[in-house]
């Protein structure tokens, strides 16, 4: 590594009680030469960054993985192997882009959670099995379709921007988004959906959903990041065209510039489909829906006071208004009642002038012989007349109406009348 580098090592003291030995000392440094092997090298020396930004690469694609396995709760176990249909294995080499590289390595349960390890680990398992040589040694000749479709997966795999263009477009992973109309408990339909998601952002690490107990601005912050969701996510990966198929430039030019034209589209649609998935939540989550409830509440809190100045204004004029009404029911009640009486009352007044007139009639208009004259007629007629007069009041007649009755019938009619009108 270095020739003129000196290894410092700090060792603990050791107790007093103990026995010390010197066994040997430190062998002179010898500088050695290393060779540019591995995966990260093989994949450095096709790419224009440096050495270090590659590095880089595969230490925040491994550390997101990891975190991502690590909340999922998976693990890569030794007796834990998929199981190889005769589909995967009789795939053609030749059509690598359309094959399902975590499924090849055996990792569809881990998929873009699997770290470097996991990758490696399980490359070395299906090469083992799949090696064209122990193939050839089992009597399969020519058999290292497989194995080829092996090392194109780990290929892909390893490179950290091949993997993430392969990630982008996954079939094993769901891209599907809740509706805004889904029942159920919130958390437990958009929780994993945000995620799933989450591993595409250049920002980590991701602010979490949450639960119900979480305040308004930790809230308020998630949605706000999901709104300026910053993802590396690309389609590369789904190109039809391939630039290195252009007989000339002007052919290279035109395949690129359509491959541009359709990633442009799928990243556009892919962040509708993100910007969707926020609106429904926000629609559906209950914190939210209560943060709005309480700034309408807030916000209207004028507008509310005068309201209820003017319900309780509307309720007052509606009581005194049905009071009124009331009280104008009652009075009118009151003068139907009287003026009822007052007809009966009026009825009852004729009836008796009605009968007083009989009385005057029976009684011959007290005339001294059998036939009255028209003198005493009149004259009776006028007596008559004077006394109806003189009692507009119904008691009042019927008593003098009485008196003279009693009186006729006593044989001194005349007597009594011209005594009441003398008294008139």
């Amino acid at each position: 590594m270095c020739g003129s580098c000196e290894p410092i090592l700090t060792l603990p003291v050791a107790p007093e009680s103990a026995e010390t030995k010197v066994h040997s000392g430190f062998s002179a440094p010898i500088q050695r030469s290393l060779s540019p092997v591995g995966v990260f090298t093989q994949h450095f020396v096709n790419r224009e960054d440096t050495f270090s930004d590659h590095l880089q690469a595969y230490a925040s694609h491994s550390a997101s993985a990891a975190a991502a396995k690590a909340a999922a709760n998976l693990s890569l176990d030794d007796d834990d192997e998929e199981e190889e249909d005769e589909s995967l294995l009789s795939l053609d080499p030749k059509d690598w882009k359309n094959q399902d590289h975590y499924e090849v390595l055996g990792l569809s349960k881990l998929r873009y959670r699997a770290t470097l390890d996991d990758i490696i680990k399980s490359h070395r398992k299906k090469v083992l099995r799949h090696h064209p040589d122990k193939k050839a040694a089992q009597g399969y000749l020519n058999d290292d379709g497989f194995f080829k479709c092996i090392q194109k997966a780990f290929e892909i795999l390893t490179d950290p921007v091949k993997r993430r263009q392969w990630d982008s477009v996954d079939p094993g992973v769901s891209t599907d988004i809740p509706s805004a109309k889904e029942k159920g408990d919130f958390y437990a339909i958009y929780r994993p959906v945000f995620e799933r998601e989450a591993r595409f952002s250049n920002i980590q690490p991701v602010p979490e959903l949450g639960d119900e107990n979480s305040d308004r601005e930790a809230v308020e912050s998630f949605y706000q990041f999901w709104y300026n969701f910053d993802s590396w996510r690309s389609f590369e990966y789904l190109d039809k065209e391939n630039v290195d198929g252009g007989s000339n430039r002007d052919d290279k030019r035109w395949i690129e510039g359509k491959n541009r034209k359709e990633r442009a589209a799928r990243k556009k649609e892919d962040i509708q489909r993100l910007l969707t998935l926020v609106d429904n939540a926000m629609k559906s989550d209950p914190r939210m829906i209560k943060f709005k409830e309480e700034d309408k509440k807030k916000r209207n809190a004028k507008r509310n006071a005068r309201e209820e100045e003017e319900r309780k204004a509307a309720e007052a004029k509606k009581k005194a208004d049905e009071e009124a009404k009331k009280q104008a029911e009652l009075e009118l009640a009151k003068e139907e009642e009287l003026k009822k009486q007052r007809q009966m009352n009026h009825k009852a007044l004729k009836a008796e002038q009605r009968a007083l007139k009989r009385i005057f009639k029976n009684a011959n208009y007290f005339a001294a012989a059998d036939a009255a004259t028209v003198a005493e007629i009149n004259s009776a007629t006028e007596k008559q007349d004077k006394v109806i007069a003189a009692n507009p009041d119904l008691d009042a007649l019927v008593a003098v109406r009485t008196q003279i009755e009693a009186a006729v019938a006593a044989g001194n009619g005349l007597a009594v009348v011209d005594e009441i009108v003398s008294k008139l």
